[in-house]
């Protein structure tokens, strides 16, 4: 009799170990599923009038920036900001030789022509101001250029409209 019962308490024994550890591994399994990491990017691409990513040089505490229209797509207009902290903001002073680059009252800089197919803009030039020998520190300036697509109004002019958003693929307005 002893020894059933002992046979009887080693199992249930066993069987509450058994449910306890199966307990416990649904927390430790939500832990490794609920946190993970990534990295890289991606592309997003609406199918119109698409741009490579600003080609940026740098010289003589200027950024001279020109945008690239991908040889596949439509026609587009395209538009700049630059960011470069907030100490040295103020000091960024925007030329081009040509005239086509134009500031906007939201901070941007607009291309005044229809950006062709495989075609370039003119050379945007953004010097850093403020900036003195003894004061240097590493600091990025960042380009964020967008790109529209073409409208055209009553009387078949080119224009742009930077308020249009998409839904599902379809342009809306």
């Amino acid at each position: 009799m002893k020894r059933k019962l002992d046979k009887k308490i080693l199992c249930l024994t066993f069987a509450a170990l058994i449910l306890t550890a199966g307990v416990s591994a649904e927390k430790a399994m939500a832990y490794f599923t609920t946190y993970t990491s990534a990295s890289g990017g991606a592309g997003l691409d609406l199918g119109f009038g698409a741009v490579e990513p600003p080609a940026e040089e740098f010289s003589d505490w200027t950024k001279h920036i020109t945008i690239r229209s991908a040889k596949e797509g439509e026609a587009c207009f395209v538009r700049v900001k630059v960011f470069a902290g907030a100490k040295y903001q103020e000091g960024l002073q925007y030329s081009d030789a040509s005239g086509k680059w134009s500031p906007g009252a939201d901070g941007y800089y607009y291309y005044s022509e229809v950006l062709a197919p495989g075609a370039a803009t003119e050379q945007l030039d953004v010097k850093i101001n403020g900036i003195s020998e003894e004061d240097q520190e590493d600091f990025n300036v960042i380009v964020v250029q967008e790109h529209s697509m073409v409208f055209y109004d009553e009387e078949g002019n080119p224009v742009y409209d930077w308020t249009v958003t998409t839904d599902d693929g379809e342009v809306q307005e």
